[in-house]
C-alpha cells in the first residue's frame, strides 16, 4: 500500500503528463504567452497576473474540468511494484476469463470472415467511395444483403460467461455460504448493503424532490421543478463540470440535458473535435471493414425495429462507423479488463511488426451496441457533438457492460448486485423463481447489459442515465433492475416457467418495443464454427 502523500503525488503527475499531450494545454500556454503583452500584466507580480487573466478569461475553468475527468476516467496509479495488468484487472482469474472469451469472439468473427470469404478489411474503389459520401446522410436507405452476417454474440451467451466464473482460492462449499448459491453469480466480491446505498445514494430520498418523478416531497412539484431548472441554468452558465455533476443527481430539465451531460462528461465540440470526426468520416469512406456489416446487421435488428429510435437509422450509421475507426478509443484499455483483438498481414501471423489492432477502436460491436448510442440523438443533431458524447459515455460506462472485471460498476458486480439485493429482500420470490426453472438474472441480465437501453421508454431512460452520470457509477442499473421485480412481486409469484416469468414484468412485445431474437434459443447462430484460419489474436 502507498501512504497518501505518495498516491497523490503520483496522481498529480499522471494527469499532468496527460493534460500536456492535449490541445487545451497548447491553448492555455498560447493564451499565456500572449497575454503578456497586455497592460495590466506587471514584471513584479507577473505569475498572479497571468493566472488572474486565466481565470477570468474561462481558461482556468477548463483547466478545473479537464483535470475533473481524469480523476474519473483514470483509474488511481498503482504501487509501483504492481504488475502492470494489476491496473487492467487486479484478480487473475478474472483476467483469465475475460481472455478465453475473446478467443472466443475471435473464432466466431474469423469463422464468419473465412466461410463468407469476407475480407477483414479493403480499399473502396473510388466509385464506391464517391457513392458513399453522396448518400452518408441517408444511409438508412441502403439496403446491403446483410442475410449471411450473423451477430458476433448476444448478450445470452456473455452472460453463461459470467454464470461459469469461479474463484479458485474461494470456499464454495454448501457449508461456507448456502445461500450463495442460490443465484448464478458464484464470485466473491464485495457490495453495498441498502444501508450503505442510502447513504450514498442520499439524494435520491424520498424526501428529496426528484425532477421528473412523483414522489412525496416537502416542496411542491411544480415549485420544486421551476426552481431546479433556475439552478440548473446557473450551473451551465458557470461551465463547472462537479457542479453539473452533482445536479444530475435530481435529473435534468428536458431543455439543459444536452449541455448539461456534456459538461459533465468534459465533452466538446471545438474546430478541432470536429475536425476529427470528419478525419473518421473520411476514414469509412476510403475503406471498408468486415465489422461494418456488424454495424448495419444490429442496427437493422435493434434500433431500426424501435418504436423510439428507428427515425435516427442514419445517426446510427454515422457515429457507430466512425467510431470503429477512432483509435483515440484505445486508450481505455489501460484501465479495462480486455485486450484489443490484432490482425495480421497474410503469412505473418504472430509476428508482431506486422500486427495492427482490429478494427482500429479496438471494440468489436455485439448483438445491442447501437442502443448504447440511440438514446444520445435525442439530446444531439449534430454528428460530431453526437459522437463526441457517446464516445465518452463508452470509454467511461458502457465498456464495463461486456467485458469481465471486478470492477463495481462492471457487469459482474452488477448481477451480483442484482442477485444479493433479491435474495435478501424477497427472498421468498427468489426462491420461487428458482425453483420453476426462472433465475431471475436471465430474465434481467439483457436489461443491465444495455443499462436500460430498448427497455425503458426513452424519457425514463434519460432519467437514469443522469443518475448514472451524476454518481459516476452504473451501480443503479442493479437496483433499478432489482426494483422492477419487486413492484411486480405479486404476478411474479403466480408464475410456473420463465417464460410466463418474462411475460409478468413490464418490458415485453407488448410494450411497443419490438425486439427481434437471433433464434428460437436468443444465441447467435453458429457462434462457434471451428476456425480454419486465424486472422485475428489478442
Amino acid at each position: 500500500m502507498m501512504d497518501e502523500g505518495t498516491e497523490l503525488s503520483l496522481t498529480i503527475a499522471q494527469i499532468v503528463q496527460r493534460l500536456k499531450a492535449t490541445h487545451l494545454h497548447s491553448q492555455i500556454e498560447r493564451q499565456a504567452k500572449e497575454c503578456l503583452h497586455r497592460p495590466e500584466i506587471q514584471l513584479e507580480s507577473l505569475k498572479e497576473d497571468v493566472r488572474n487573466f486565466l481565470k477570468a478569461s474561462g481558461w482556468e475553468r477548463k483547466l478545473q474540468n479537464a483535470v475533473y475527468r481524469e480523476l474519473h476516467v483514470q483509474p488511481l496509479p498503482s504501487h509501483p511494484a504492481a504488475p502492470p495488468e494489476h491496473a487492467k484487472e487486479p484478480l487473475a482469474y478474472m483476467r483469465k476469463a475475460q481472455v478465453n472469451w475473446e478467443k472466443r469472439i475471435l473464432k466466431s468473427l474469423n469463422s464468419m470472415c473465412t466461410e463468407l470469404g469476407v475480407p477483414l478489411a479493403r480499399k473502396r474503389p473510388a466509385v464506391e467511395q464517391k457513392e458513399l459520401t453522396n448518400k452518408w446522410n441517408e444511409m438508412g436507405t441502403d439496403e446491403p444483403d446483410l442475410s449471411r452476417f450473423r451477430p458476433v454474440y448476444a448478450p445470452k451467451d456473455f452472460l453463461e460467461v459470467l454464470i461459469s466464473l469461479r474463484n479458485p482460492n474461494h470456499d464454495s462449499s454448501e457449508e461456507a455460504s448456502a445461500k450463495s448459491h442460490w443465484g448464478l453469480i458464484q464470485v466473491p466480491l464485495h457490495d453495498r448493503d441498502i444501508p450503505q446505498m442510502r447513504e450514498a445514494y442520499s439524494e435520491l430520498s424520498l424526501t428529496t424532490g426528484q425532477l421528473g418523478i412523483d414522489d412525496h416531497t416537502h416542496v411542491p412539484p411544480d415549485l420544486f421543478e421551476s426552481e431546479h431548472t433556475g439552478i440548473g441554468k446557473k450551473v451551465v452558465n458557470e461551465q463547472d463540470s462537479a457542479a453539473a455533476q452533482q445536479y444530475s443527481r435530481q435529473g435534468c430539465p428536458t431543455g439543459l440535458r444536452a449541455d448539461l451531460w456534456a459538461l459533465i462528461l468534459n465533452s466538446t465540440n471545438e474546430p478541432e473535435d470536429v475536425m476529427h470526426y470528419e478525419q473518421l468520416k473520411a476514414g469509412v469512406i476510403h475503406h471498408d471493414l468486415l465489422v461494418d456489416n456488424l454495424i448495419y446487421k444490429d442496427v437493422k435488428l435493434t434500433a431500426s425495429n424501435d418504436d423510439y429510435y428507428f427515425v435516427f437509422e442514419d445517426f446510427l450509421y454515422q457515429v457507430l462507423l466512425c467510431f470503429s475507426r477512432d483509435t483515440a478509443v484505445l486508450e481505455h484499455f489501460s484501465y479495462n479488463s480486455a485486450t484489443p483483438p490484432k490482425s495480421y498481414i497474410q503469412g505473418k501471423v504472430g509476428v508482431e511488426e506486422f500486427a495492427v489492432v482490429y478494427p482500429p477502436n479496438g471494440v468489436i460491436p455485439f448483438h445491442g451496441f447501437s442502443m448504447y448510442v440511440a438514446p444520445l440523438c435525442f439530446l444531439y443533431n449534430e454528428p460530431s457533438k453526437l459522437y463526441s458524447v457517446f464516445r465518452e459515455m463508452y470509454v467511461r460506462y458502457f465498456f464495463r457492460l461486456h467485458s469481465v472485471s471486478s470492477s463495481t460498476s462492471g457487469i459482474v458486480s452488477l448481477c451480483l448486485q442484482f442477485e444479493r439485493l433479491l435474495q435478501t429482500h424477497l427472498p421468498q420470490l427468489f426462491y420461487h423463481l428458482r425453483e420453476i426453472g426462472a433465475q431471475p438474472l436471465r430474465i434481467a441480465f439483457k436489461w443491465m447489459v444495455r443499462a436500460f437501453s430498448g427497455y425503458l421508454s426513452t424519457d425514463q431512460l434519460l432519467l437514469l442515465w443522469d443518475r448514472i452520470l451524476g454518481y459516476d457509477s452504473l451501480e443503479i442499473v442493479a437496483v433499478l433492475a432489482a426494483a422492477v421485480f419487486a413492484f411486480r412481486a405479486e404476478n411474479l409469484m403466480e408464475v410456473t416457467s420463465l417464460t410466463s416469468a418474462e411475460v409478468s414484468v413490464p418490458f415485453t412485445e407488448a410494450t411497443g418495443r419490438p425486439r427481434r431474437p437471433f433464434n428460437s434459443e436468443g444465441h447467435a447462430p453458429h457462434s462457434d464454427l471451428p476456425v480454419r484460419h486465424c486472422h485475428l489474436r489478442t
